[in-house]
């Protein structure tokens, strides 16, 4: 019993479809890699209308090299500029940001920038309203390891309370 040529063509477009589907888009979003570092799970939080900054985050980054490293800066088409800062609790226990001038990574470390730790990326004068389930470019750039862009998936972490509002 043979297959109809075109049903044939048929089933071989479909599993091309599948496979572009299934390679790098996904695996993309989740880590990249530059230099001697991984970068784990880039991810950005939604923003209600009309609001002017959002924030960005990255699981971790992995530097599995000998030397210590430094995130300089960062960029995105989405926002005007990206600025690193860093909550910090004062003496009269009110939460404020600090901008940094840029991110030391440790040799053979792990730098985590959570939304529930205390670094973070500041997307600053969105072009418009992030929405859950987008992606959107970041471009790190490192002293050591160079450039390079990850695509974050704009949603809401799974332990994130309804109270937060960054």
């Amino acid at each position: 019993m043979s297959m109809n040529p075109a049903r044939r063509a048929a089933g071989a477009a479909a599993l091309v479809l599948l496979a572009a589907g299934l390679g790098a888009p996904v695996a993309r979003a989740h880590g990249d890699r530059v230099g001697a570092l991984r970068i784990e799970h880039p991810y950005a939080l939604p923003t209600p209308p009309g609001a002017r900054t959002g924030a960005a985050y990255l699981k971790a980054i992995v530097n599995a090299g000998e030397q210590p490293d430094q995130l300089l800066s960062a960029s995105s088409p989405v926002a005007d500029t990206v600025e690193f800062h860093r909550s910090e609790v004062d003496a009269q226990q009110i939460a404020r940001m600090r901008q940094l001038p840029a991110i030391d990574i440790p040799a053979r470390g792990t730098l985590a920038l959570r939304h529930d730790g205390r670094v973070h990326l500041m997307l600053v004068g969105l072009k418009a309203p992030l929405r859950a389930g987008e992606r959107i470019d970041l471009t790190l750039r490192f002293a050591r390891a160079g450039e390079v862009t990850v695509s974050a998936w704009v949603q809401l972490p799974r332990n994130a309370g309804a109270e937060h509002t960054h």
